[in-house]
């Protein structure tokens, strides 16, 4: 067995850590592996011999620990929650002061932080770094999020850059071509360091919480462009091909074309129209929702993809609702073509608000938490490698890049100017939607958003006097400064008292 020491080591041999190991191997570091299943590692080594940096098969975790060098960089890729401390829990007894580990899975943020806590007062650091790009990105590029202490990311950065993502620096595109053994060289890496603790899993679940966004708005798009306007799925795929091309060229775009393309091997119908319409989650999500509500930060576009994800699951429920509960009959007016371009529109300006609303939920818990979190930089690094990776995420870095205090996304000029344009189609497909009813729960969320956020005026002032009728919750007025509280005895000496 060699004696050379590993410059990093990874805990959890499925598929996603598999993959991330080759690709940190394919980049000339040597790395250590480890899985419980002690065949499991060995097989694995075994099935890719030569990589440049070389594989070292550890068979037990003494023997994993003492083969990586110090400080110790160790990755954890397993299942979220109480595997991540299982494994934790094993490694303490082992690590020496100031060997770093890095969780590498889809934890929850403040347990990064309760995690690093801990380890602090052990001597050892910790790392949370938010790994996008599922398994293909984990094995030729992923998004890498870090956050923890920023000495301990300098210990880690230059794997970490390696093995990212790459863009070109000009046009912020993807570089692609990765291959095994091959790695892309050169362009700018899609990581960087997002902040202390916790920063870096709060950011990668921002970025999760978007992701569901973007996958309602398009699954929408699609219905409304089947079940709507009536084109078949070959249009439907022509569609949206043509706006990858545009401004909505992205990583999701273009793989709902893919799908849509694709035949059933079975039957040979579209394999779209024989996949049962339920869908799953993992939890990411409802963690970006319950976050928006601690924060008391408004992301309903985000929040309603959620629970249409949560409405898909009822499907008995609906099979039977369907026999029983009756609507209009879908009729769009138009030209088709005219249609199909106010459904790209009404997509465009929907997906500005909800990116809108997971920059100022960051903005928010970054405030609460003292994160020096830069906006532009996190725009940056998913530009490249994860799931939501678009050629918008340029326009979004632009934006922060002419103002990094903005509050909204909508209050950049460039996203003023989109909105402007779209904003007549984008009410006409939701009210088309609606009279034909047809769910667009994010397309509405999105229009209602925006709607709201240009009002001067929004009736909470009811609001605020049923609160202060029912509950002497006190009220504000408009002719006073803010922060001076009143309350009116609405069924006593009917007085307003200053409070």
């Amino acid at each position: 067995m060699s004696k050379e020491l590993s410059d990093i080591g990874l805990i959890g041999l499925a598929v996603m850590g598999q993959n991330l190991a080759l690709n940190i191997a394919d980049h000339g570091f040597r790395i250590s592996v480890f899985n419980r299943t002690t065949a499991k590692t060995e097989e694995f080594v075994q099935k890719h011999p030569g990589t440049p940096g070389g594989l070292h098969a550890a068979l037990t975790l003494e023997d994993f620990v003492a083969s990586i060098q110090r400080p110790r960089k160790i990755i954890i890729l397993v299942q979220a929650g109480r595997a991540t401390d299982a494994v934790i829990d094993s490694l303490v007894p082992l690590l020496e002061q100031d060997d770093i580990i890095i969780d590498g899975g889809n934890a929850l943020w403040s347990d990064t932080i309760r995690r690093e806590k801990d380890l602090t007062t052990k001597n050892l650091r910790f790392i949370g770094s938010g790994v996008s790009g599922g398994e293909e990105g984990a094995r030729f590029g992923p998004s890498l999020m870090p956050g923890g202490a920023e000495s301990s990311w300098q210990e880690l950065a230059p794997i970490w850059k390696a093995i990212a993502a790459k863009v070109d620096a000009q046009t912020g595109k993807p570089l692609e071509g990765a291959a095994p053994g091959k790695p892309i060289q050169g362009g700018v890496p899609c990581t960087t360091y997002i902040g202390p603790n916790g920063a870096g899993h709060f950011v990668k679940m921002v970025h999760n919480g978007i992701e569901y966004g973007d996958m309602q708005l398009i699954c929408e798009a699609y219905h409304i462009l089947r079940h709507g306007i009536g084109l078949t799925v070959e249009e439907t795929q022509q569609a949206f091909a043509s706006w990858n091309a545009g401004d909505l060229d992205s990583f999701l775009i273009e793989i709902t074309a893919h799908i849509l393309a694709v035949k059933d091997p079975v039957t040979g119908a579209p394999l779209v129209d024989v996949i049962m319409d339920r869908a799953g989650q993992k939890g990411t999500g409802k963690w970006t929702v319950t976050d928006g509500l601690n924060a008391g930060i408004p992301i309903s576009t985000i929040s309603e993809a959620v629970f249409a994800r949560c409405i898909s699951a009822l499907k008995e429920e609906r099979v039977v609702a369907s026999q029983i509960l009756k609507g209009p009959k879908p009729h769009f007016d138009g030209n088709k073509q005219d249609l199909i371009d106010a459904v790209r529109d009404s997509l465009y300006a929907s997906k500005i608000c909800s990116y809108a609303q997971g920059f100022t939920l960051m903005r928010a818990v970054a405030a609460e938490q003292n994160w020096p979190l830069h906006f532009g930089e996190i725009a940056m690094i998913w530009r490249g490698g994860c799931i939501i990776r678009a050629r918008f995420l340029q326009r979004i870095k632009e934006a922060f890049d002419r103002d990094p205090a903005l509050p909204n996304l909508l209050l950049d000029p460039y996203f003023q100017d989109v909105i402007n344009r779209t904003q007549s189609h984008w009410r006409k497909i939701v009210s088309d939607a609606v009279l034909s009813g047809l769910p667009t729960p994010a397309f509405s969320a999105s229009l209602a958003y925006f709607d709201s956020y240009r009002s001067e005026r929004l009736p909470a002032n009811l609001l605020q006097a049923q609160r202060d009728y029912f509950g002497a919750h006190t009220y504000e007025r408009t002719d006073q400064p803010k922060g001076k509280w009143f309350h009116y005895d609405w069924v006593g000496d009917q007085k307003q008292h200053e409070v």
